[in-house]
């Protein structure tokens, strides 16, 4: 089953307007942000939304223009205005994350409570609309899963309330710990602490470009002209991820350990095939100094490996991991039951170089065997007396 994916090109970097900006250009109705927009109880700004170029590409511009002052916002301020609003609840949920990520980026940097921090460039409407504006277009278009490029880094210093700050900003940094970053020949702020904490919040995996069908392309403008005449743009590429074919391209995550103990591995386990991992495997190794130790492996689908290597990291006691991409190929195969003399068993039927066969089910086979009060060996021998003529594929 194809499912819908989001790669966020950031050549340019990335900023809230430049994120809302890329989604309409892939298609959110205007009009529905702004509707949704009024449920959150701001006032006092306006909507500058096009469409314009920058060198030969076309974009969507996204501005927002506060027409009175607005006060400075605490994170409980904000956070009890999105939660007071009448936004669908993904949304409230997507833009409180988004701002939660920010808070606790500004608590680390300042030395406070993430509650107690006092938003000034980031509290004010513009970022406040950004931030909402983009659950709003993130929510409509469906995204199951968001891989994103490695983020570039200038140099050279921004300007703000806190006064003249080296970039990337501090937040940034902050924010960005365990993100793939490059750096770049550019004393111009391209990561805000916006669009940092939107990329964070949102992102499965970062790295190259995943495996897709490309759906959609839309790209977000950024306000200034950047100093190496690279387009100031934000690209959203749209896609459905194939399904798995005979040939496949994977990641592959692994690390040694000889301090952890093997009890937590079907916990793990479990983790990792929630996050989509294709296959994990434990294997005994002898370490350093005579250690008896374990080699843990994971195969994931293109674009997971970052999800899976946050697991190892979080589930056990790595502190270092290797990974890599490969090549692999799997013969076809589809899965179904076979009608036996003990009842319906669930098998895979594989098409190997030499024919059909049928492969059992070890789930299905061991529910039928505590039925029956059965040996398991029994069931099997069933299922291997059937032909691939009595294959019934799962509807």
């Amino acid at each position: 089953m194809s499912t819908d994916i989001l790669y966020l090109d950031c050549f340019a970097g990335i900023s809230g307007d430049m994120a809302v900006g890329a989604l309409l250009d892939c298609g959110v109705p205007t009009g529905l942000l702004t509707e949704q927009l009024a449920l959150v109880d701001l006032g006092n700004y306006d909507l500058r939304i096009g469409r314009d170029g920058d060198g030969p590409i076309s974009a969507t511009s996204f501005r927002v223009e506060s027409t009175a002052p607005q006060p400075g916002r605490t994170w409980s301020d904000i956070q009890q205005l999105l939660t007071d609003s009448r936004l669908e609840p993904r949304v409230k949920e997507l833009a409180i994350a988004i701002f939660t990520t920010l808070a606790e980026a500004e608590a680390a940097v300042h030395g406070c409570k993430s509650e107690d921090v006092h938003f000034h460039e980031v509290g004010g409407v513009d970022s406040i609309v950004d931030i909402v504006g983009f659950a709003i277009c993130f929510d409509h278009l469906g995204i199951a899963r968001v891989s994103c490029s490695p983020l570039p880094m200038p140099s050279g210093m921004v300007s703000c309330e806190h006064g003249l700050l080296p970039l990337p900003a501090p937040a940034v940094c902050e924010i960005l710990k365990g993100v793939p970053v490059c750096g770049v020949d550019l004393d111009q702020e391209l990561v805000t602490p916006t669009g940092a904490a939107i990329v964070k919040t949102i992102s499965n995996s970062f790295g190259q470009f995943p495996a897709m069908t490309i759906s959609k392309t839309g790209y977000g403008r950024g306000c200034h002209k950047l100093a190496d005449n690279r387009p100031n743009l934000l690209r959203a590429i749209i896609g459905t991820t194939p399904p798995v074919g005979e040939a496949q391209e994977i990641e592959v995550v692994e690390c040694n350990l000889d301090d952890w103990s093997p009890e937590g591995f079907p916990y793990l386990t479990e983790k990792l095939f929630d996050l989509g991992a294709l296959d994990v495997v434990l294997v005994p190794i002898q370490m350093k100094k005579g250690r008896p130790g374990f080699q843990i492996q994971v195969l994931c689908p293109p674009g997971l490996g970052w999800e899976a290597q946050r697991c190892l990291l979080r589930e056990t006691s790595a502190i270092g991991l290797r990974y890599r991409t490969e090549k692999r190929w799997t013969l076809p195969r589809r899965t179904g039951n076979v009608e036996t003399s003990l009842g319906p068993i669930g098998v895979k039927l594989v098409e190997t170089p030499d024919g059909p066969v049928l492969y059992p089910e070890y789930e299905s086979c061991r529910q039928l065997a505590l039925e029956k009060d059965l040996p398991l060996k029994e069931i099997y021998s069933a299922v291997n007396r059937c032909l691939h003529q009595d294959f019934k594929e799962e509807e």
